[in-house]
């Protein structure tokens, strides 16, 4: 997994990939994104080898302004010196305009190939099936989006153009300085490897202690995370102080790897210093004797001076591009991976038309369900589950925690298949039906709600996307949420706040509930619906729900067992079994039943609290 660290717009410090033939072959298939605007890609590449050769041109004409003046020392005209100076400023102004050009183009390709690219990853990731999310952290599938596509970014607009930048000017300079001496050129060749073994060595092991840094940094970020997270158990233990004690320590810790890498980098930059200027005064004092000897000119001492700049800072960028290459090339694996996932849907921008599925009747069995979760093979949940709930009728389920209620639900709206056995619905296998169409007549009201962080008539139209401001109204109104929404300043268009913090369990239950009428669904699934609400709420929300399950089958997951009395049936499940099953006055006259057993442990309970209160 992806660790957080030094990548500025991401905080996200990438793993590397071995730069091999297959690891670049999938790299260059994903770079397909840029087929599109490959004639811009293709001008933006020429532009930058245009500029590139122009930049080659400038230690030769500011070699022959040099001669010119010498030339001009000795009584010659300054014409041959003011010419160049002019072509070389007209050189200057055309280069500038290519590398414009191709700044744009690039960013302007890369720009729009990774807005097809994050949109096709997004739709590939949100078309996965349950399965999938089990087994991968959400920081991970985050990272994906932002981290891993930011880096493809960069090397689509910097790494790839420096890489062609940069060879151009290192092979086009060290030919020009072989053609303007190759007695320097031997000298200069001799210095700059060592350079440059000395700056990769270097540079593994700052980013070593970048690295180290960064993940220090992380462990301070999660402390945060976690302290702002339980913020509330913070202050009622009293843990400020405790809390400030164990981020100061982190810090500390990052503070001592950041030291010993601004020390490196500090001993790094002064050798480089010394050696790089080193060299070229050695340069220098070989071309003095050269030129004192009459072998070379001013002008080509000069030329050779630039280009061995040039070329020592190519060679310089090479390690740092390397090794931006390589993340690169590790991001788009792990993209790919992605995107080579088999999706449950297929989840385009504007879906193509289809034949809509006729009303379900909202006939539900389930035969012989066995289930086993493909993160826990070989532990079976479910042990050949039958039960069968006709057009309209209310189902509850209940039993311990764990029983497998939750997975049964699951199975219902086919975020899991049967391991075996079979789930039908109207008498047709569920597998059968298109699976959008068979979840679009379904609806969901869970025990813990999550709104979105728009408006409560965005959340409300969450069930039916399109739908109008009357229809949305009255969906809130049959879910007793009309009253507390107006009393808003801004009614309906209250935002809700992250995960919906600013309306309480009982609102954000309401509001979930007007979802679900707006849906008009065949099959309904309550997932203890009423827990933790005080006693209005509840009879607010109960009324709400009676009104949303008239004409529907309605599963009801509670595990207050007097909410789901007048049940056409209550299945008991216990240990992935169906043990009973019947109307409550059947099961509560069953000699040492479980539901009977259930029911006077609970109501005991709620007469106790009654008394006490």
């Amino acid at each position: 997994m992806a660790r957080y660290s030094r990548n500025d717009q991401a905080g996200v410090d990438l793993p590397k990939a071995k730069l091999d033939r297959e690891s670049l072959r999938q790299t260059f298939e994903l770079f397909g994104y840029l087929r599109p605007y490959r004639a811009r890609f293709t001008a933006a590449l020429v532009a930058l080898f245009i500029s590139s050769l122009l930049s080659l041109a400038f230690p030769y004409l500011a070699g022959s302004i040099v001669d010119a003046a010498s030339t001009q020392a000795k009584g010659g005209a300054m014409t041959g010196v003011n010419r160049t100076a002019l072509l070389l400023i007209g050189v200057l102004a055309v280069q500038a305009g290519f590398m414009f050009f191709q700044s744009l183009s690039f960013a302007t390709v890369a720009q729009r190939s990774l807005v097809d690219l994050r949109r096709d990853t997004y739709a590939r990731l949100i078309s996965l099936p349950m399965t999938f999310f089990a087994q991968r952290r959400v920081g991970e599938l985050a990272s994906r989006l932002s981290a891993d596509l930011i880096q493809i970014e960069d090397s689509l607009i910097s790494v790839v153009p420096q890489i062609l930048r940069q060879s151009t000017l290192l092979i086009g300079g060290v030919g020009l300085i072989a053609a303007t001496s190759l007695k320097l050129t031997g000298i200069m060749l001799a210095s700059l490897p060592v350079l440059t073994v000395v700056a990769v060595v270097f540079g593994r092991k700052t980013r070593g202690i970048a690295r180290e840094a960064q993940d220090k940094l992380a462990d301070t970020a999660t402390v945060v995370e976690e302290t702002l997270q339980g913020i509330m158990n913070v202050k009622a233990f009293a843990n400020e102080s405790y809390e400030l004690r164990r981020y100061h320590d982190g810090l500390l810790r990052f503070l001592t790897a950041t030291l010993r890498g601004a020390k490196l980098r500090a001993s790094f930059i002064a050798f480089i210093v010394f050696a790089l200027f080193g060299s070229i005064v050695l340069v220098l004092w070989s071309g003095a004797r050269l030129l004192q000897a009459g072998e070379i000119t001013f002008g080509e001492l000069t030329r050779f001076i630039l280009y061995t700049t040039f070329v020592a800072g190519a060679m310089g960028q090479f390690a740092e591009l390397y090794s931006q290459l390589q993340k690169a090339v590790g991001s788009t694996q792990r993209v790919r991976e992605l995107l080579r996932e088999q999706g449950e849907v297929e989840v385009k921008l504007e879906p193509e038309p289809s034949e809509p599925l006729p009303r379900l009747r909202g006939e539900v069995r389930l035969e012989q369900v066995r289930f086993t979760y493909p993160s826990r093979a070989g532990v079976e949940v479910l042990h050949g589950i039958d039960i069968t709930a006709a057009p309209g009728q209310k189902i509850a389920l209940v039993g311990p925690s764990g029983a497998g209620k939750s997975t049964l639900i699951s199975l219902l709206l086919r975020l899991y298949d049967p391991s075996s056995g079979r789930l039908l619905i109207d008498g047709r296998d569920a597998r059968d039906y298109p699976l959008s169409a068979l979840r679009a007549q379904m609806a969901m009201v869970p025990q813990e709600v999550l709104l979105f962080g728009g408006s409560i008539a965005d959340n409300i139209a969450y069930g039916k996307p399109g739908a109008t401001a009357a229809e949305i109204e009255e969906a809130a109104r049959q879910a007793n949420a009309h009253d507390f929404i107006k009393a808003f300043p801004e009614g309906y268009g209250t935002f809700v706040g992250d995960r919906g913090i600013k309306l309480s369990g009982g609102q954000r239950q309401r509001v979930a509930i007007a979802r679900a009428i707006l849906r008009n669904p065949a099959i309904l699934i309550l997932d203890e619906a009423t827990s933790s609400l005080d006693s209005e709420s509840e009879r607010l929300i109960q009324e709400a729900l009676e009104k949303l399950m008239r004409g529907r089958t309605s599963f009801i997951i509670a595990h207050r067992l007097a909410t789901i009395r007048h049940a056409d049936r209550i299945v008991v499940i216990a240990d992935g079994r169906v043990a009973e099953s019947g109307t409550h006055e059947e099961l509560s006259a069953i000699e040492g039943g479980v539901y009977r057993r259930l029911a006077a442990l609970q109501f005991r309970e709620e007469a106790v609290l009654r008394k006490d209160f």
